[in-house]
């Protein structure tokens, strides 16, 4: 039986942490690369999204945790003590990460991320206009740039293809202009 089978069965079908029915894929709990069934889980993608921080936390979401984080099985334990954990300021969530217990190597296995010590909300790129960008996007710029160490100026309406959105830090994106890769200030541009 292959593993997703194995975990169609285990979950009944449903997310292990919301209990969706809808869009189920496989997510394998950090720092793992190999899936075995005891560091993998099937989830939703609205609850997929919001793990992988592609998408701002929805609290109201999240509240079933208060139930499926006493599942049998530590994978989904963990995913939900780290879940819990990004939002521990709602009330809620602080009393259940409280009393959900993990033994040693378990809570070793859910600090692995980080997500205890990080705030619950995702920062994403944004345009001038409030619009979020994505990796691959065209955008516009909107202010004449001058490229430190060089003799390029980015003119105001300058296109801008296939943009690569700079890790860690929101507010800049890598795009080719003149056929040199430079890197931008969101706030000088816009989607295209």
């Amino acid at each position: 039986m292959s593993l997703e089978q194995q975990l169609i069965e285990r979950s009944n079908n449903i997310c292990e942490l919301c209990n969706n029915t809808t869009t189920l894929s496989l997510y394998t709990v950090p720092p793992f690369d190999q899936q075995t069934i005891d560091n993998v889980i099937y989830v939703c993608n609205t609850c997929l999204d919001q793990i992988e921080k592609r998408e701002q936390l929805d609290a109201e979401h999240w509240k079933v945790l208060s139930e499926t984080m006493w599942s049998a099985y530590p994978a989904v334990q963990i995913v939900a003590w780290r879940m819990l954990s990004r939002l521990r300021h709602e009330g809620w969530a602080s009393d259940n990460l409280d009393i959900l217990y993990l033994d040693d190597e378990n809570l070793e296995w859910a600090k692995k991320t980080g997500d205890h010590e990080q705030e619950g909300t995702v920062q994403f790129h944004i345009d001038s206009n409030g619009t979020r960008l994505y990796e691959g996007d065209t955008v516009v710029l909107v202010k004449t740039l001058d490229v430190k160490g060089s003799s390029l100026s980015a003119k105001l309406g300058t296109v801008v293809k296939n943009i690569r959105l700079v890790p860690d830090n929101p507010e800049q994106i890598e795009g080719k202009i003149e056929g040199q890769t430079i890197v931008i200030l969101t706030k000088y541009l816009r989607k295209g």
